[in-house]
């Protein structure tokens, strides 16, 4: 049987289609005469469009098309795209073909005019075939003046003013502008805007082989008869969702007058789907889109993972073989033939697994399984694995958990629950498991990283493509339990790393905000111990990955809206003035450029992301991490100053280094960066991304330890020496109420000092530092001081109020109160004050002291004030003393002369200690004020105290002891034993002699 298309030409012109058989050919004049009663009949243009021959059973027809003719899209649609190319099967009614030029056009009118609304009814109404009839009546006085013109029927009516679905054919290809035309004409005449798709007006020619192969690279074409004058647009529907095809990575648009061709390269299961080739014609009344379309299907090839169960079969004592079943897993729903080779496999009904039979006697002998998978296009991949198996005398980690017997030296590996990615386990040599890692992501972040990867391969435009991984990345960071892991962490990076490298910019307000919100929520500090993780990368860590394409996002990135600001990242562009503050602040931290014009600077402050980055383990980062971009290239010298907001206040004498991250060794480098301490600023003389780096311990002077340990050591030996020589000669020098008073401070303030000292020893090194041990070293220092003072409020008072003597037992009394109470009751209440003598509080574990934080603030003022207070009362007390002493008259009794002579004596005691322990102190004070990163001062500083302080004893010895004529003279005599003793008052400076 024969379909057969037939143009009939008499008075007027049909156009006629009938299915006949092939015997009625010659007779086919008379056949037509019924219809057009016309005897005068001529048929022309006789076309055999299609070929059916009865099937099996006489039920059904095999048809195929004829040259030039094509299956159409009604024929194609109802079968699923199985018979648009080839033969079709059909029950008893037989399809038709059309001609490779025939035009359908499907559309839709939407008129305004009230009486259409008549064609809303239903349709058995009168209203509806009325209206009906009259709108079909006109159209069709229009578009059949059209060559070709063949059907047109209106096949619904829908709300929205009133709708009419219609659909025309044409037996010849029609003219844009007549199809333009004569839809304007229908246009004015029905107050309707019109909607048309054609269908074969474009010609689409796919690839002859069908499905393609995996990795060919096919050329789809589309041809038009006439310049349509519009650009063609290529789609792809896949899994119902419509891409536009543009120039990118696997694919390549090219466009000319009457052809627009697609190359595809190298081409993937993204490519498989239904092909539109497409031209809009938009008007204002009149909209005609030209379009095309057909299937492509791709023969894949899988991605295989071969698993065993057991993973390492184990022999048994007795047993002879082991059974292992191996399967091959595919990641798609395609089907493929499997071939398995290993001589002793037997295979399932499951064509994609099989059973492995191994021997348990030849240790020797390793069973490799290997499956091949082989496509429709016969292209093959093959995946093998070793059959590990654990003999009788082998080392094995046993199960533990979800863990399996494991051979040792070998790794267990697991899928991910609910996840992608495996997970790891090393089985020692020894036998003992090692810790698990685990590379699982979580789907939802997996997904949007795969999307990531694609954005520029044609499918869509970057940019949209671009928004929409921005979008889906928003929403999964959102929470930050979905990116809890460090895989999770790493895989979002990944994203905004395959962003960075395929965008050129970002501009999208809506875009940019969604970028620096996910930017900010990987921030979260919550999420600090999956950063800590640091998944590594093509040997770079997550950290240092986010960095460098943060980088490279915020400079592509329009920020001119105003400053975006996040919970962990904010950014801000301005146009820069040359030295002038050009940014507002960011996170309390803000940039001044100085140099030439830069245009447009972009500015990024980051939270957390220093924690993140590696640094020494002797110092951490201590402000956030700007990062510092310019529009223009700069020419000439410029610097960057960065107002850091500190995150930690920085301790005394703790050095702080302005960094810059250097990408090409991925570390923080000084080069090109300064700390300025007097502005309190970093000033650099490049762009990147900068922070501040502050040591964790204070700067170490050089032998400075060494030095305190021996004049420590030394002063202890002196202070014991000069105690046991005040304790040997006290009866000889003590004769006078002055002389008792000052032998009594000395030796308290030996003791007090010696006390001090044998701390100090005892604390080499700041573990064994202690609250108690501060305390002791707080009091003991105090005790010196206020013995001090006891000794030149004595002088004062003898030498101002003459008259009025004090006992000794008195004296004692008020001097135990000054020396010991009163800087007790200091002590204690500074250590109550401060928490309890709680570290940092009320001492540094590093320096085992008080604490300083700046002027007035730290437990340091409550010893400072005292003895500063001490101090300048000792000054005080020495100038009144000497001028009363200079203002004696020469005719003073021998009393006066006496005391005068006692008083220098304490006065000469008082003017060298206070130099030993008030010039010490001078320095000491110098020391807390002078910070040691300012340079060489700082550290003559030290060194000055250091000696001074450390060797207090020995200058007690020297002063007390060996200065002293009196001491020196008992002493010697005490020591030669054989000689006569002489005394000398010290007090009236006569010398007696003595018998033994």
């Amino acid at each position: 049987m024969f379909a057969l298309f037939i143009k009939v030409i008499s008075t007027q012109m049909y156009y006629v289609k009938m299915r006949v058989e092939k015997s009625a050919i010659p007779n086919i004049t008379a056949a037509l005469v019924p219809f057009v009663q016309n005897t005068t009949l001529k048929v022309d243009d006789l076309k055999i469009t299609t070929n059916c021959s009865v099937g099996v059973g006489k039920s059904v027809k095999v048809c195929t098309c004829k040259p030039s003719f094509r299956w159409s899209d009604g024929v194609c649609q109802q079968s699923g795209q199985k018979c648009c190319g080839g033969s079709c099967t059909f029950p008893n009614a037989t399809g038709m073909c059309v001609s490779n030029d025939a035009v359908t056009v499907s559309g839709s009118i939407t008129l305004n005019r009230l009486e259409y609304y008549q064609c809303l009814h239903e349709k058995t109404s009168k209203e509806f075939k009325k209206c009906d009839g009259t709108l079909l009546e006109a159209m069709k006085a229009v578009y059949s003046t059209m060559p070709g013109f063949d059907t047109l029927t209106i096949s619904k009516y829908r709300v929205g003013s009133v709708i009419a679905d219609f659909e025309m054919t044409f037996a010849y290809p029609i003219k844009q502008q007549s199809l333009i035309e004569n839809s304007e004409g229908i246009s004015s005449n029905l107050s309707a805007s019109v909607n048309l798709i054609t269908s074969g007006v474009v010609r689409l020619i796919m690839p002859s082989q069908n499905p393609v192969c995996y990795h060919d690279k096919p050329i789809l074409r589309c041809t038009v008869e006439d310049d349509l004058g519009t650009q063609p647009e290529w789609q792809l529907e896949r899994a119902g969702t419509v891409f536009r095809i543009f120039n990118g990575t696997e694919s390549e648009v090219t466009r000319e007058a009457r052809e627009t061709n697609v190359s595809l390269k190298n081409i993937s299961e993204l490519w498989g789907g239904e092909y539109t080739c497409l031209y809009r014609k938009i008007g204002e009344l009149v909209n005609i889109n030209h379009s095309a379309s057909a299937v492509m299907n791709v023969s894949l090839l899988p991605e295989i993972q071969i698993t065993m169960t057991p993973p390492f079969p184990r022999c048994s004592n007795n047993g002879d073989v082991v059974t292992v079943k191996v399967k091959c897993e595919k990641n798609n729903n395609e089907s493929y033939e499997v071939k398995w080779n290993q001589s002793h496999l037997i295979e399932t009904d499951d064509a994609y697994s099989a059973d492995v039979v191994a021997s348990c006697h030849n240790p020797q002998s390793k069973p490799i399984v290997m499956c091949t998978f082989q496509n429709s296009c016969g292209i093959t991949k093959p995946a093998s694995t070793d059959v590990n198996i654990i003999y009788g005398n082998d080392t094995f980690c046993r199960p533990e958990g979800d863990w399996k017997d494991t051979k040792a030296g070998f790794e267990a590996v697991l899928k991910c629950t609910n996840a992608t990615g495996q997970r790891k386990r090393k089985c020692s040599t020894d036998g003992t498991w090692e810790a698990e890692s685990s590379a699982c992501v979580k789907q939802q972040v997996n997904d949007v990283l795969q999307k990531a990867k694609i954005i520029d391969i044609g499918l869509g435009s970057v940019d949209d493509n671009a928004a929409k991984v921005f979008d889906l990345l928003q929403d999964v960071t959102n929470d930050s339990e979905t990116i809890n892991t460090g895989p999770d962490i790493g895989a979002s990076v990944s994203v905004l790393s395959s962003l960075s490298q395929k965008l050129k910019n970002i501009t999208e307000e809506s875009t940019v905000d969604d970028f620096l919100e996910s930017s900010s929520n990987m921030l979260e500090e919550s999420l600090n111990k999956s950063w800590a993780e640091n998944v590594t990368m093509d040997r770079m860590t997550s950290a240092e990955i986010y960095l460098d394409s943060l980088e490279k996002l915020i400079h592509i990135t329009n920020l001119s809206n105003a400053p975006c600001k996040h919970n962990n990242i904010e950014a801000a562009q301005s146009h820069c003035q040359q030295s002038s503050e050009c940014h507002p602040l960011l996170f309390n931290s803000s940039v001044i450029f100085d140099g030439q014009d830069p245009g447009d600077v972009k500015t990024a402050a980051f939270k957390e992301l220093g924690n993140y980055l590696h640094i020494s383990n002797e110092t951490f980062i201590n402000s956030i991490v700007m990062t510092v971009r310019t529009e223009n290239k700069l020419v000439g010298p410029f610097k960057v100053r960065i107002n850091f907001t500190l995150t930690k206040p920085r301790p005394r004498n703790v050095e702080i280094t302005c960094v810059a991250w250097n990408n090409t060794t991925r570390s923080w480098s000084p080069e090109g960066c300064k700390w300025d301490p007097s502005e309190k600023r970093c000033i650099c003389t490049h762009l990147s991304s900068f922070a501040v780096l502050m040591s964790k311990a204070p700067l170490d002077v050089p032998g400075l330890t060494q030095l305190t340990l021996v004049g420590l050591s030394v002063s202890v030996v002196s202070l014991i020496l000069t105690i046991a020589i005040e304790l040997t000669v006290w009866g000889s020098v003590v004769k006078t109420d002055q002389s008792y008073i000052r032998h009594t401070a000395h030796v308290n303030i030996c003791l007090c000092l010696l006390v001090a000292d044998c701390c100090f020893l005892a604390t080499p090194n700041k573990e064994s530092c202690s609250r108690i041990v501060v305390l002791l070293k707080h009091f003991s220092f105090l005790s010196v001081f206020f013995w001090m003072f006891s000794l030149s409020s004595m002088l004062l008072h003898s030498n101002v109020f003459v008259f009025h003597t004090v006992s000794r037992k008195t004296y004692l009394k008020l001097s135990l109160v000054l020396g010991y109470v009163c800087p007790l009751l200091i002590v204690l209440i500074t250590f109550l004050y401060y928490k309890n003598g709680a570290e940092e509080e009320y001492f540094y574990r590093d320096t085992c002291w008080l604490t300083y934080t700046r002027l007035l603030e730290g437990s340091i003022h409550t010893f400072v004030l005292p003895v500063g207070v001490i101090v300048f009362f000792n000054v005080f007390s020495m100038v009144v003393v000497i001028i009363k002493l200079l203002d004696h008259s020469a005719t003073t009794n021998r009393y006066n002369d006496k005391e005068k002579k006692a008083s220098v004596n304490v006065i000469r005691s008082v003017i060298l200690l206070t130099p030993i322990f008030g010039v010490t102190w001078i320095f000491g004070f110098a020391v807390m004020l002078v910070d040691l990163t300012s340079g060489p001062i700082a550290y003559a500083t030290h060194y000055a105290f250091t000696l001074l302080n450390t060797f207090q004893g020995l200058f007690l010895l020297l002063t007390i002891c060996l200065a002293d004529k009196m001491t020196r003279e008992v002493l010697l005599k005490r020591l030669r034993r054989n000689a006569e003793p002489s005394v000398t008052d010290t007090d009236t400076g006569t010398t007696k002699s003595a018998t033994r």
